[in-house]
């Protein structure tokens, strides 16, 4: 073999082995997330939805995981899992944003995050947002377009939205 070859081929594995240690120092640096998946994960409207996930939320780059029907932004700031049963009748506020119910826990959870999730819909989708880390308004704006394919059966109301009970007609007091 001649002496270019020879520099030619340890030139091209010398680059090679850069480049794949480029690239396993990258992979290194970026955490990868992982967490259960929620029950319904494997539902085939959870399978569209979080290919719609966007890759960047409220201001933060998309983290890779690898749960099902879920995805996670700014090293975990914010976490969405798709796929819980419909959220049955609560006295958790709800609001709604562009078009998707959205219910949250008034309390946070032991990791400092706010739990919200869609009402009404189902599969839901809940949205995990660390306090301070990102703002949950944004989060359901940037995510409310991507969940609105999901079925909707109920909605949001708000105590204005229901009448309040009838009275009973007042009595005069004679007999009929």
């Amino acid at each position: 073999m001649s002496r270019s070859t020879q520099i030619t081929g340890l030139t091209i594995g010398a680059v090679a082995l850069t480049a794949t240690a480029v690239v396993t120092v990258d992979m290194l640096n970026k955490p990868s997330f992982s967490f259960a998946a929620a029950p319904l994960a494997d539902d085939p409207a959870c399978t569209r939805i979080s290919g719609r996930f966007p890759d960047h939320l409220a201001g933060l780059d998309r983290a890779d995981t690898s749960t099902k029907s879920a995805a996670v932004w700014g090293d975990g700031a914010v976490v969405a899992r798709c796929g819980f049963p419909e959220s049955k009748a609560t006295d958790d506020a709800c609001a709604q944003v562009d078009g998707v119910d959205w219910a949250w826990r008034t309390s946070t959870d032991n990791n400092g995050r706010e739990v919200l999730f869609t009402y009404g819909r189902e599969p839901s989708v809940e949205v995990q947002v660390t306090v301070g880390k990102a703002a949950p308004d944004s989060v359901l704006v940037g995510l409310s377009p991507v969940v609105k394919p999901l079925k909707q059966s109920k909605k949001c109301l708000s105590r204005s939205d229901v009448p309040p009970p009838s009275s009973p007609a007042p009595s005069n007091g004679t007999s009929s």
